[in-house]
């Protein structure tokens, strides 16, 4: 089967849906398909071996130049080109948070517009690669915001068009008015020519049924799987190492970090909890620089600054290096996180999870029986749960070795691809 999986780039950032996308694509080809993951935007980056397409559609300097100025809508391509050539398009990334929302509204509406909006040029070139040189049996997008093109692409191939919904609302609504309800009205409406939808979650695949007016017996889920190389090997020692609480993600409000840092600092005002330390680790944009800044002030102000580390943004075998110092991890999103797989590379070490109980976080402390459920957005009965295993030495063992168990015998990538197969197939012989 030959698969054309588009996805979108983070702006230079890891991200949850590329590392996913990145490792689905991967595992399909080992099971002996050709599945090319092809970047949107900018290129992806993920923490294993990056196994995307070198070509970049809708490349982010071409679409926004072509929001903003008309000449840019009918230069030739080969002048496009230069301006999607990778290192060009990493070195713009830096500066994307700084883009205002407005113009990133307005962008996203265009792109929903698909041939009709002003990068109408951009989908051509997409289609025309697809159809007279890829030419996929199926084609899967990463997200709905990606589904502009599929109108034209469809009166020029066969081939069914699926979507993964992994994050589309939570982008959704961080636009501004009117721009948010336009797109959605967009979305909804181009949603009508997709032939299927894949979700990360049943909790998701519900709301998102909703959310996009689309019937819920179109969407199938198949939950994340994990590379597991490198993951659950022998940990160091830590007998004498102090109880560590460890947050990995994105540092930014909406993974709550906040939250972690406060319930923190209520934790400490527990009895037997002195030299309990917290790790922090993950992606730590620019445009996210001044919120971290302010939250070491409260751990300044709280006279625990020194039992706070930073980690650096790490790569594969540094992430499984931190995860084995933690004897839990806490991202405390303050969305409904749709994935979590932040929780899985935990619990595929050995390490439980305290995590809030909304989104996907009740299915995956259900399926896995990794870790504790706590009320989402109360930062005292966080600190509770967390106190709760770092009173309970068996208790957090029990629970660590449990999702340990069942992340390697089930939440792996070749299980994932397997049963994303399996669905793709079902639009094949339709």
């Amino acid at each position: 089967m030959k698969i054309a999986y588009i996805t979108a780039g983070a702006a230079g950032m890891y991200c949850g849906s590329c590392m996913r996308d990145n490792t689905l694509v991967n595992a399909l080809n080992q099971l002996g398909h050709e599945a090319l993951l092809i970047p949107t935007y900018t290129p992806i980056r993920t923490d294993e071996e990056d196994v995307s397409d070198q070509h970049i559609f809708f490349g982010g300097i071409n679409v926004y130049l072509q929001q903003k100025y008309p000449l840019f809508r009918y230069t030739p391509w080969f002048l496009d080109a230069l301006l999607n050539l990778r290192p060009l398009l990493r070195w713009v990334s830096r500066f994307a948070g700084g883009t205002r929302a407005e113009d990133l509204g307005a962008l996203t509406q265009s792109m929903l517009e698909g041939e009709q909006g002003y990068q109408k040029k951009e989908v051509t070139k997409l289609v025309h690669w697809l159809t007279d040189n890829l030419k996929p049996d199926l084609v899967n997008l990463t997200n709905a915001l990606l589904c502009g093109f599929v109108r034209t692409f469809k009166q020029h191939s066969p081939a069914p068009v699926l979507i993964s919904l992994q994050g589309d609302d939570i982008f959704t609504e961080s636009l501004p008015e009117p721009y948010k309800s336009r797109c959605l009205a967009l979305i909804r409406e181009r949603t009508q020519e997709i032939d299927g939808f894949l979700a990360t979650s049943h909790f998701y695949a519900d709301f998102m049924a909703e959310y996009f007016a689309v019937p819920r017996q179109k969407i199938q889920v198949v939950l994340p799987g994990l590379n597991l190389r490198g993951h659950g090997g022998p940990a160091p020692a830590r007998e004498r190492e102090p109880f560590t609480i460890g947050y990995f993600a994105r540092i930014c409000p909406e993974k709550g970090f906040h939250h972690l840092v406060e319930a923190f600092i209520a934790l400490r005002q527990l009895p037997n909890t002195a030299g309990v330390r917290l790790k922090a680790s993950g992606w730590l944009g620019e445009h996210h620089q001044a919120f971290f800044q302010s939250q070491v002030k409260k751990l300044e102000a709280a006279g625990l600054a020194h039992d706070f580390e930073h980690v650096d943004c790490p790569d594969h075998v540094s992430k499984v290096r931190f995860m084995q110092s933690l004897d839990v991890l806490s991202v405390p999103t303050v969305y409904r996180e749709p994935k979590g797989l932040y929780v899985l590379e935990a619990l595929a070490n050995g390490v439980p999870v305290v995590q809030p109980a909304h989104g996907s976080f009740p299915e995956l402390i259900e399926r896995t029986g990794g870790g504790l459920l706590a009320e989402a957005n109360n930062i005292d009965d966080l600190a509770k749960k967390i106190h709760t295993l770092q009173q309970d030495p068996m208790l957090r063992r029990e629970l660590g070795q449990r999702g340990k168990a069942v992340v390697h015998d089930y939440f792996t990538a070749e299980r994932m691809a397997r049963e994303t197969l399996a669905i793709y197939e079902r639009f094949l012989t339709a």
